[in-house]
């Protein structure tokens, strides 16, 4: 976001003849959007991009889509054409954009229920996944000298594959540093007797470099768990061991957010800070990434009075109970605070498609003050004057949207990195307030926190702190801000490292 590039310099890297990015974005909605953002912004400063999802993202975002024929269709035609224009901005700038799409099996069939079968789909992404990927790879990878891997930190083959191929390996991650950070050092926490045994310690963890202090609750929920055997801890431990071979690390996130964190990560391997990885102008994409149906929430925003609605979405990939769900929903109403609600479909189960309380739907509309959706496009509903705060799961793609808009945040984290996203906003940045704790949510408390963010002094305290972390993130992808440099940096390298090749077939 934010990376305005010269169109004709961007066309005529390297006389014609480009390096060749392959990105392989993780098959969850809060990975492909940044990855489908990082991929834009290789193309337009010179990159052909390869971008490789797997035939289940594919189909589920055709089909939210309305498209008819799901083979035929691909994601980066609308940003492809908008760019032989010359129209768009940032990341869509480059005249003749160089992405191709590629599809690949996840090892499961397409109509599988995922969300319902959790273990089953990791499992298949730990097992079954890479060599799918490998066949790929042999087939797009036509100079290796010229070509270069770009694949989530969360894949457990990266480094491995790359190395088989003679390519470099770029790890991007998706989250912030601090997370990277915890995951890499998990043998000082093991160590120590935080992680990995039957009772860990719970002191305060102050011996992971580049992190001051952190308690045993703002763990990562992977690594608060004594039971260390599951699916995910095996893809974790893998992933970081593969982490260790990268030769680059790439991370959605701003070094004024993260100063000591990635100071430290820089002493271990090449570390670039980025973020924010938005879409151009903060606006709807125009790649379509969202693996749902979006409702169209512009006119129902637009009659409500300016900063009056509190926005409430707990993502794309978490799940609630139907108790916490029903207590956030009391408090919501006896907060009076206007909202729209963005209920996923399978946001308690995908067999359980009416998880409200019943009643709920009737007493929001019965005064017009609440709306449910079962999508919508985030940024545009953070970006309208009417939203005041954001009830929010602490996903990182959340959080950097929220701030950009300067929304402050309610945080009710559910699963894996949003316990210590939930740190970072409420004890770091101050940008927020917390809600809940692991579990345990009453209407009561859900109602006093809406009324303080939404009408209290302390709302204005909060409007203030994001304001500031709205004005770091904006400066950063600036010309000369932090982040527009390490993006210049990393286009230097790849280029210097991978620019003598000949392009691809």
């Amino acid at each position: 976001m934010g990376e305005e590039v010269d169109a004709t310099a961007a066309a005529a890297a390297d006389g014609g003849s480009k390096p060749h990015a392959v990105v392989v974005t993780y098959p969850l909605q809060g990975h492909v959007n940044p990855a489908v953002h990082l991929a834009l912004r290789l193309a337009a400063r010179g990159f052909a991009v390869t971008f490789v999802s797997t035939e289940s993202v594919h189909e589920q975002t055709a089909r939210a889509l309305g498209v008819a024929d799901p083979s035929g269709y691909d994601v980066f035609a609308a940003a492809r054409a908008t760019a032989a224009k010359g129209g768009g901005g940032g990341e869509t700038v480059a005249a003749a954009m160089d992405v191709r799409y590629e599809v690949v099996s996840d090892g499961l069939p397409v109509g599988f229920d995922r969300s319902l079968n959790h273990d089953d789909f990791m499992g298949s992404l730990l097992h079954a996944f890479g060599a799918h990927v490998e066949a790929l790879l042999c087939r797009v990878v036509v100079d290796a000298a010229a070509t270069f891997l770009v694949a989530d930190t969360f894949f457990v083959w990266p480094a491995t594959l790359s190395k088989k191929l003679g390519i470099p390996y770029v790890s991007f991650w998706t989250e912030p540093a601090l997370i990277f950070n915890l995951y890499y050092h998990i043998n000082l926490l093991t160590e120590h007797g935080h992680f990995r045994c039957n009772e860990p310690r719970k002191d305060t963890i102050t011996y992971v470099p580049g992190v001051e202090a952190i308690e045993p609750g703002e763990l990562m929920s992977y690594l608060q768990d004594t039971d260390t055997t599951t699916v995910v801890h095996r893809i974790i431990f893998r992933a970081f061991e593969e982490a260790r071979g990268a030769d680059y690390v790439v991370c959605n996130t701003v070094e004024e957010l993260e100063p000591s964190t990635i100071a430290a990560l820089r002493r271990e391997r090449p570390f670039y800070a980025v973020g924010p990885i938005l879409p151009a102008g903060f606006a709807r994409s125009a790649v379509a990434t969202s693996m749902w149906a979006e409702s169209d929430c512009s006119r129902w925003l637009a009659a409500q009075p300016p900063r009056s609605v509190l926005y409430v979405s707990f993502g794309s990939y978490a799940h609630v109970t139907r108790r916490e769900l029903h207590e956030i929903a009391r408090g919501v109403l006896a907060s009076g605070a206007r909202f729209l609600w963005v209920m996923r479909p399978d946001i308690v189960s995908s067999d359980d498609p009416d998880p409200l309380p019943d009643g709920f739907a009737a007493a929001a509309a019965a005064d017009g003050r609440g709306v449910v959706v079962p999508w919508c496009c985030q940024v545009e509903v953070l970006a309208h004057p009417a939203v005041a705060a954001f009830l929010t799961h602490c996903g990182w793609n959340s959080i950097l949207e929220s701030a950009w808009a300067g929304v402050p945040m309610l945080c009710f984290p559910l699963l894996t990195d949003q316990f210590t996203n939930r740190r970072l906003v409420v004890r770091e940045w101050r940008a927020g307030v917390a809600v809940g704790d692991r579990g345990a949510v009453d209407a009561g408390e859900v109602r006093a926190k809406i009324e303080g963010v939404m009408r209290g002094e302390e709302g204005e305290v909060l409007r203030e702190q994001v304001g500031k972390m709205r004005a770091t993130l904006h400066a950063a992808v600036a010309p000369g801000g932090s982040s527009r440099r390490g993006f210049d940096e990393l286009v230097d390298e790849l280029k210097r490292r991978c620019g003598g090749g000949g392009g691809r077939h």
